[in-house]
């Protein structure tokens, strides 16, 4: 099942009720045994949908394909030249996010102010502030977002046209 995207830019908004409708090639909740040990269930990164189509990288939303009721998580792998430059940024109303970069080095936009974020260096964005990033390397980058769960992200996010100029 492919998901519908909003051109890519510093996140991709995804109709929900499309993308995440039937099954996600995870393997089922399991009950370990009848010590009161909690369900589990487990997912590969090659079992998530990636929402970016034919824009270059991946972006996979972990969270609904292993039907997580909490929290929120997503990978994205960034190649040279992706991202928000020259693009939209987003904005989140009530979600604050984690970004943790595993791989690579990544340029992140914040309102007015650029830093630079290294294989495994973490950031917080409180809600409300307008983000982007980008991965101008020539090597790829990857990172983790990571929020709690909402039963609607696009409606949490606002799109901010011309955010991170050329």
């Amino acid at each position: 099942m492919k998901c519908s995207v909003v051109p890519a830019g510093a996140v991709t908004l995804i109709e929900i009720d499309r993308c995440f409708a039937g099954g996600s090639g995870a393997e089922p909740r399991r009950t370990l045994d009848d010590s009161g040990m909690s369900d589990y269930q487990r997912v590969r990164l090659d079992q998530v949908d990636d929402w970016l189509g034919d824009y270059p990288g991946e972006m996979r939303g972990i969270t609904y394909a292993i039907g997580a009721e909490q929290v929120a998580l997503t990978y994205r792998r960034m190649p040279q030249h992706t991202g928000s430059k020259g693009s939209y940024g987003h904005r989140h109303h009530t979600q604050e996010e984690l970004y943790f970069v595993i791989s690579g080095k990544l340029q992140f936009k914040f309102g007015d102010e650029i830093i630079e974020l290294g294989k495994h260096e973490a950031v917080r964005v409180p809600p409300g502030t307008v983000r982007g990033v980008w991965n101008d390397e020539p090597e790829d980058a990857e990172l983790i977002i990571a929020s709690i769960r909402i039963d609607d992200p696009s409606g949490d996010s606002e799109t901010v046209p011309d955010f991170w100029p050329e």
